[in-house]
């Protein structure tokens, strides 16, 4: 593998990692805490949107993201020729 090629594989790791950070704090601390009252008129199983969000909501999206990751990764491993 090139130098070149090791820049833009790390490149592209990053964009990833940055994405999904973004879309886990948007999820735990935007649906939790800022958009908790809009969400509190939705209702889930008798709770309130906000309130499952805060509670287990993000630790479910954290969850999912990681095997986003993974599966991100993966892909990117294959393009530079890491999938050994």
């Amino acid at each position: 593998m090139t130098k070149k090629n090791a820049k833009a594989y790390w490149k592209e790791n990053i964009k990833y990692v940055l994405i999904l950070l973004v879309i886990w704090f948007l999820v735990s601390y935007g649906a939790g805490i800022i958009f908790k009252e809009a969400l509190n008129e939705i209702k889930v199983a008798g709770f309130k949107l906000g309130f499952w969000f805060a509670q287990q909501g993000s630790m479910y999206v954290f969850v999912i993201l990681i095997f986003v990751y993974v599966r991100l990764m993966n892909k990117l491993d294959k393009k530079y020729g890491y999938d050994e």
